[in-house]
């Protein structure tokens, strides 16, 4: 499957009601309003073509780059690749989305501490978000405590002072990590605790923050469920 053929397709699974949803959620004009259902699906169809993922995503198009982050190759993003992208981050599902293939790349922590680091809400967002899903799972795996245990200290030193959507992504990452073990539990809850309840405009959408402590139990225990 060639761009445009993607493209075409994209389009002709897109409806009206969908269109309006993701624009509430930050999507602006170009999009199609494809639901996630059918961007699984087409995943299934083309499997892993980070060609066609690296044209999609430059296509700006926000289900394109929906798609892009489902069959893109982490392990051939080059960080040159990453930080283009992440200059034209435009919402929260684009966020979302580079920071979750980001985590996947070989160099996943220097492109974080990288994108954290920025001016740009969208580009400390992302950074934000690489930490969350390294906590959880990918690059995340054998590293000691101590690497998260200066996160959480970060997270609440910062946490209110930092952009709208930097404080979102925050949470979740001390979320993830309060998630790992029972050690980072126990810190990961004092650390919410001293920072009281996380203000984020979510605009005209019925999205949440979190709140940080209710949510790392009840992950914990649908945890201890499966084992």
């Amino acid at each position: 499957m060639n761009v445009q053929d993607a493209l075409d397709t994209l389009k002709s699974l897109g409806t009206e009601q969908y269109r309006k949803t993701y624009r509430r959620h930050g999507a602006g004009e170009d999009v199609y309003g494809v639901s996630f259902a059918h961007l699984k699906d087409l995943k299934k169809k083309i499997k892993t073509d980070h060609e066609l993922a690296v044209a999609l995503w430059e296509s700006g198009n926000h289900d394109a780059r929906m798609l892009a982050g489902l069959i893109a190759d982490p392990r051939r993003l080059d960080a040159e690749t990453l930080d283009a992208w992440a200059r034209g981050l435009r919402s929260y599902p684009e966020t979302d989305t580079l920071g979750g293939i980001a985590a996947r790349t070989p160099h996943a922590r220097e492109t974080m501490a990288r994108w954290m680091a920025s001016d740009a809400e969208w580009t400390a967002s992302a950074g934000w978000r690489i930490l969350a899903v390294i906590a959880r799972e990918g690059d995340g795996d054998g590293l000691p405590d101590e690497y998260f245990e200066r996160f959480l200290a970060t997270i609440e030193r910062d946490i209110h002072g930092s952009p709208n959507r930097v404080r979102h992504e925050m949470n979740n990452a001390l979320i993830a990590i309060g998630i790992r073990n029972p050690a980072l539990q126990k810190q990961a809850e004092a650390a919410a605790a001293r920072i009281g309840k996380v203000e984020v405009d979510h605009g005209p959408t019925d999205c949440q923050t979190p709140e940080a402590i209710g949510y790392i139990r009840k992950a914990v225990a649908r945890k201890e469920k499966k084992k």
